[in-house]
């Protein structure tokens, strides 16, 4: 086994949102490299206006970029086995993704997943005995404007990244000198587990209560039983992080809360805006993943489940 590979080819499973924001950027990048090939897989009319013309990024710093990939495809098999794969894709449809791209990767191929939920590398690696899945988390908001047009509306762009716990020899120079060379923002952190759960810890507590009572991040924080709420769920999730074995900052809870009042009061969450439409939504990234690793570790998770079945009925009256 390569404990340090070369990485020229690369693709973007799911060149949405996130996908796109990341992918678009090494595509633009990358004609400055002519040796690295960036394949982008989506669908649909997304997939169509990005073939006729390239994607079009529109990022904080800088609007209209034309980042034109290697190529553009629906079906992943169709491209060389990748050197690199970021996966971006819901978690709804994580378990497909990872199917698809277990006939088609090497024994050192590098496996990003750049979607939230604390349990996503155990979820890759029982399907993939190949490759090397390095555990992380990103920061950066997203989401496509209209076909072939991904916007940032802002965060960092920043992906914060460690080791695969099955290969703790892996060493990360080709991945952390590509991002240099393609000014990806990125953080080497070793265990990024703790960086994963922190996030976790914010979005699914605010995620879940904002969905359940159709509220703003700004409402939540003015009513003091609904912060009351989301506090619970904090702390239920930072009782099965000690069971998980990640280390936690003892005040993370405080830290959590008061990142709320660093958004906008109006500022609601994509969890939301989902259940709100009736659309397919992240469910169980949010209450399902609390409640089966509650369940694992006899650990009571009442606010989760009271709210998210409060969400499931919601569901079924759309």
């Amino acid at each position: 086994m390569k404990y340090d590979n070369e990485i020229k080819r690369i693709c973007i499973y799911g060149t949405g949102g996130v996908g796109g924001f990341f992918g678009g950027k090494m595509a633009n990048e990358s004609e400055i490299f002519k040796e690295l090939e960036i394949y982008f897989i989506a669908r649909g009319d997304h997939l169509h206006k990005i073939q006729e013309r390239g994607l079009i990024l529109n990022t904080v710093q800088e609007k209209e970029i034309i980042c034109k990939p290697t190529d553009a495809l629906k079906n992943y098999n169709e491209i060389p086995a990748p050197d690199l794969v970021l996966i971006c894709v819901k978690g709804y449809d994580l378990d497909a993704a990872v199917d698809k791209i277990s006939g088609n990767i090497k024994d050192d191929t590098i496996i990003i997943p750049l979607l939230n939920g604390v349990d996503i590398y155990n979820r890759i690696r029982k399907k993939l005995q190949a490759g090397i899945i390095l555990p992380a988390c990103v920061y950066v908001g997203t989401y496509i404007e209209k076909p072939g047009v991904v916007t940032q509306t802002g965060g960092e762009g920043k992906i914060i990244m460690g080791k695969d716990p099955n290969y703790p020899l892996f060493v990360p120079n080709s991945i952390i000198d590509l991002f240099n060379n393609l000014n990806i923002d990125h953080e080497w952190v070793g265990d990024s587990f703790p960086a994963i759960w922190e996030k976790y810890i914010f979005i699914a507590p605010f995620g879940l209560v904002s969905a359940a009572y159709d509220k703003s991040l700004g409402e939540l924080m003015a009513n003091s039983k609904l912060r009351e709420q989301v506090q619970k769920i904090m702390e239920e999730i930072v009782s099965i992080a000690v069971f998980e074995g990640v280390k936690l900052k003892e005040t993370i809870i405080e830290e959590s809360l008061e990142k709320a009042n660093n958004f906008p009061y109006e500022t609601t969450t994509s969890y939301h805006k989902d259940i709100e439409k009736g659309k397919k939504n992240e469910g169980d990234l949010f209450g399902g993943t609390i409640i089966r690793l509650g369940k694992k570790y006899n650990i009571p998770t009442p606010v989760t489940e009271k709210l998210d079945a409060i969400i499931q009925n919601k569901l079924e009256e759309i």
